[in-house]
This record gives C-alpha cells, sequence and structure tokens, in this order.
C-alpha cells in the first residue's frame, strides 16, 4: 500500500511539474534571439509616384550592404532615377541614394531592423522595376567573400538591366519597322494612283468631237 502512493503521486503530479518548457531564454529580447536569413535576392515592382519599404534584421558590428538596379520603367518620361534611403533602428539616415542603380555598404551600429525605403517620386505616371540585393556578413572571411559576392550580385542585375533594355528596343524597332513598312507601301500606291490619272484620256464619241 506505502509503495503504490509514491507511484501514484509521480503518475498524477510528474506532468505538471516536468511539463515541457515554453520560455528557454527569458533573459535574453526577441532582438537578441532572433537570426534570419543574411542574404536576400528578389525584384519589386514600384507604382508610380510609389513608396515600398523593406526591413533587415542585422546585428550590431555587422557588414551591412544593399545594391540596386531599375530594370525597366513604364510611363511617358522613363525617368529611370530611384530615390532610396536606409534608416537605422533609432530612425538614424544611415545612407542615401537618388539614380538608377546603386550600393550602399556600411558598418552597423545598433541591433536591430534595418528599414530601407525605395521611391519612385520622380515617375508620376509610370512604374518601374527594381532588382534588390541586401543582407550582412559578420565574420572576416565572409566579409571578404560577402564583397566578391556583392559584385557578383551587381552583375547580375546590370545583365538583366541589359537584357530588359535590348528587349525595349527590340519591340520599338519592331513597331517603328512596321509603321514605315505600311507607311511606304501607302505612300507609293497614292503616286501610282495620282499617276495614273495623268495619263487618263477621255475618247469623245462623233457628236463631241469639234466641227469647223
Amino acid at each position: 500500500m506505502w509503495r503504490i502512493i509514491p507511484f501514484l503521486f509521480l503518475v498524477f503530479c510528474g506532468p505538471v511539474l516536468g511539463g515541457p518548457q515554453t520560455n528557454f531564454h527569458g533573459n535574453m529580447t526577441d532582438q537578441e534571439l532572433f537570426w534570419g536569413t543574411d542574404q536576400y535576392d528578389f525584384s519589386v515592382v514600384v507604382p508610380a509616384a510609389g513608396l515600398e519599404c523593406f526591413w533587415h534584421f542585422a546585428h550590431r558590428g555587422e557588414r551591412f550592404y544593399l545594391s540596386f538596379m531599375v530594370q525597366w520603367v513604364t510611363g511617358v518620361g522613363h525617368d529611370r532615377h530611384l530615390s532610396v534611403t536606409v534608416n537605422a533602428p533609432s530612425s538614424l539616415i544611415m545612407a542615401t541614394v537618388d539614380d538608377a542603380k546603386g550600393q550602399i555598404n556600411f558598418e552597423t551600429e545598433e541591433t536591430g531592423f534595418y528599414q530601407m525605403c525605395f521611391s519612385n517620386f520622380h515617375n508620376r505616371f509610370g512604374t518601374m522595376q527594381v532588382f534588390l540585393s541586401f543582407g550582412g556578413a559578420t565574420h572576416k572571411v565572409e566579409n571578404h567573400v560577402f564583397h566578391m559576392f556583392r559584385y557578383y550580385n551587381f552583375g547580375r542585375m546590370r545583365k538583366s538591366a541589359d537584357f530588359f533594355l535590348l528587349l525595349s528596343n527590340s519591340q520599338y524597332i519592331t513597331w517603328w519597322s512596321l509603321f514605315l513598312s505600311f507607311l511606304i507601301v501607302t505612300s507609293g500606291y497614292l503616286q501610282l494612283l495620282f499617276l495614273k490619272r495623268l495619263f487618263i484620256t477621255k475618247s469623245g464619241t462623233e457628236e463631241e468631237k469639234p466641227r469647223c
């Protein structure tokens, strides 16, 4: 009887005393626990006069980098300039660039989410597609690899931008060639009709012929 009582106590109280622990690091903040992906590559379409913002988490002492390039622009003006701003977690402006392509690189002095905003206020009536590559590196060897990877990504961005430029020029040349061909054929046909009307002679009857 006395041996059964401790066994029943462990059966009913054991799950309560030794249940799953939900807070393994109670003394650590969410920023200290968070460690996301170090590098991102993607394209985003910024609407006319629009603003797109992204956040990337970085620890203090890391090397933060951002590379961007405008791939194509629609609309009337075709202004490829893009206004880019990077803000620290304390809302301090770390860097600003206003160009069709650019690179931002600095050592982070704060731990938190760094904000990257891309403004298309130059184009009021046209959208643009922008290729982005951003992230962070921590160690010295990774820093050298990071610089190589950054230049590699910049080369990829230039290649994609050249591809979209060639595609746009090809469509432009195709449409203009069709238009000029139609214009040449139409003008030739009109000239032929005009020349034909110059050589038309009326064959009059006996009554219509002049008499002395």
